[in-house]
């Protein structure tokens, strides 16, 4: 398998409409997002150069914007979709993606869904 380097996007804290229950459909929640961008940086790490690695401040932005303006029942559903947005970057071969919901199970800090989606 081939070898990337990893980008992270660390506890992005995003409120949204997330879950089943009636009042989780009314009210936004706080998710925390972790995203790991794989990619290859060694030309960036030689030209000093932005137009040479992943633009993390532009997807950090359109994951931000997405997901604040989403509505999902899943967790599943969200890191997926969060997912092709990091996949849009034609820099990033891959991406591990986390949601956390905090408080959603009693005596949980949270639950998290984890996927890893790469470029077919």
């Amino acid at each position: 398998m081939e070898q990337f380097d990893k980008i992270h996007i660390r506890d992005l804290v995003v409120r949204c409409i997330i879950g089943i229950e009636p009042i989780e459909r009314r009210e936004k929640q706080d998710v925390v997002i972790n995203i790991t961008l794989f990619t290859d940086i060694k030309e960036a790490s030689k030209s000093d150069n932005i137009a040479d690695t992943v633009d993390y401040k532009n997807i950090k932005k359109s994951v931000l914007n997405f997901v604040e303006n989403s509505n999902f029942y899943l967790l599943e559903t969200l890191a997926e979709e969060i997912a092709k947005i990091c996949l849009n970057e034609s820099k990033v071969k891959g991406v591990s993606v986390v949601v956390d919901k905090p408080g959603a199970l009693r005596f949980a800090r949270s639950v998290a869904v984890e996927i890893n989606r790469f470029r077919e």
